[in-house]
């Protein structure tokens, strides 16, 4: 039997929220005059809305809900646990089982060396304490003047001040005195939107050698290490070329950098395997986890290190944590949420057959006059949208333009698809079944069809 949610109209929850609620990444002004969607319930990979629509959730909420909607054995754990420790702190030289426990298994599931955990509530803040980390690592080591962190270009590691600045999206930069010092970005791995005349295996090897031109610019003595994305997921799903990643491992093991992978999307069976790091073939000092960690029921981020990086910075006092940091319930929840991956071959699903059978119906969208390329690894996936294929050339309008017209003809045809300038990305939950992929990609190319109609009669496709 479904459960009836009772609620106020939708109109007078709208005005409530538009009167009181601070949206992430708004214009609260235009979100205001047009309603924002309230969305009431969920069950596997179906939203259900204030009035009744089911929509199909193609990006698990925020990259988020691998296991899907409705799992009432998170539910149950969290209240066990809220009945017997629902909080305490990790300071002062005092634990508890749950993030004894995530710990430990975190360490098992995590691949080579990687033993140690730091936890915090959310990607964000693990990616400030990385900052933190790197930094005192080497400080520790003699070194002090090794503070400088290497990122990419349009990549995304947070939106606190540390994150965002690791980060390397201009808008964000663009507010609040952005970036903190000893930050510097390279060229993001973007072939189809910077790769020029190169082949994609001469282009990847080119953007990762940036990294090592970069070093030794600034100087092998002065850069701490260098944070990247397996696949960079905000920045629009950009899948490098397969030449890129060995050469950024070479570049790190040549040098002494910390290499470290922000599985934040990536990790937790999003690319078929535990981590991103093992499908791309990285071995990182400090992996950065959150989001799938427990599948968005419970905030909950971190950071698990490597042996001799935990060594070093545990040998004196770190002046870092958070009240949070391995909140028992959302410990409890993640563990849970693991012990489902696992039980349930999740990620086995993924590998065998969500991924391969979503991989040939997503790759087939470059067929539809719209699509330049379509690039996928996992169940995360982006397809370019261009008037010119040939030329990968971009449309006669701002940057972003048509991706929006397509994004609402999906939210119109029920299906969650987000745009990121003018590519189409999905990651949607990992238990997706073959017909609910069809399902997807049915309405996928139903907001293509309609794109298409609207960009022709506005002239913008030529």
């Amino acid at each position: 039997m479904n459960m009836i949610t009772n609620h106020m109209p939708t109109a007078e929850l709208q005005a409530l929220d538009a009167a009181h609620h601070m949206h992430p990444f708004s214009n609260q002004a235009e979100l205001a005059g047009r309603g924002a969607r309230v969305i009431t319930r969920a069950k596997g990979v179906t939203l259900t809305d204030s009035d009744g629509n089911d929509i199909l959730d193609a990006m698990a909420g925020l990259w988020c809900v691998n296991i899907g909607y409705g799992r009432d054995e998170l539910a149950e754990v969290a209240a066990r646990q809220m009945r017997e420790l629902p909080y305490y702190n990790t300071f002062f030289m005092t634990t508890h089982v749950p993030a004894i426990a995530l710990s430990a298994r975190l360490a098992e599931l995590a691949p080579g060396d990687l033993n140690h955990v730091f936890f915090a509530g959310s990607g964000s803040e693990a990616n400030d304490t990385n900052i933190r980390m790197v930094r005192h690592y080497w400080s520790a080591k003699g070194k002090p003047g090794k503070s400088i962190i290497i990122s990419r270009q349009n990549a995304y590691h947070g939106s606190t001040l540390g994150g965002a600045s690791l980060g390397g999206m201009i808008p964000m930069h663009q507010q609040g005195g952005l970036p903190i010092p000893d930050v510097h970005h390279i060229s993001q791995p973007n072939w189809w939107a910077e790769g020029g005349d190169m082949s994609p295996e001469e282009f990847g090897l080119a953007r990762a050698q940036e990294l090592e031109k970069a070093i030794l610019e600034l100087g092998e003595e002065r850069v701490a290490a260098f944070i990247a994305e397996p696949v960079q997921g905000a920045g629009g799903v950009i899948v490098p070329p397969d030449s890129y990643y060995p050469e950024i491992q070479r570049i790190c093991d040549k040098y002494e950098i910390l290499l470290i992978a922000d599985e934040v999307i990536c990790g937790f069976g999003r690319t078929g395997n535990w981590f991103g790091s093992q499908t791309v073939g990285w071995r990182p000092h400090i992996m950065t986890i959150a989001k799938g960690l427990s599948s968005g029921y419970a905030p909950i981020g971190g950071s698990i290190v490597c042996d001799e990086v935990a060594e070093v910075v545990g040998a004196t006092e770190f002046n870092h944590g958070y009240t949070y940091s391995g909140h028992p319930v959302a410990a409890a929840v993640a563990l849970e949420n693991l012990r489902i991956l696992e039980e349930e071959n999740i990620i086995g699903h993924v590998r065998d057959v969500a991924a391969p059978y979503l991989k040939r119906k997503w790759e087939a969208l470059a067929d539809h006059p719209l699509v330049g390329e379509a690039r996928i690894v996992g169940m995360m996936g982006s397809i370019a949208l261009t008037p010119n294929k040939a030329a990968r050339a971009p449309f006669a309008a701002d940057a972003g333009t048509v991706g929006l017209i397509c994004r609402e003809f999906c939210f119109a045809n029920n299906l969650v698809m987000r745009h990121v300038g003018d590519r189409m990305i999905i990651a949607p939950p990992l238990v997706m079944t073959t017909d609910e992929i069809d399902v997807m990609i049915a309405r996928a190319t139903r907001a293509l069809d309609l794109t298409l109609d609207k960009i022709r009669a506005d002239g913008l496709y030529a």
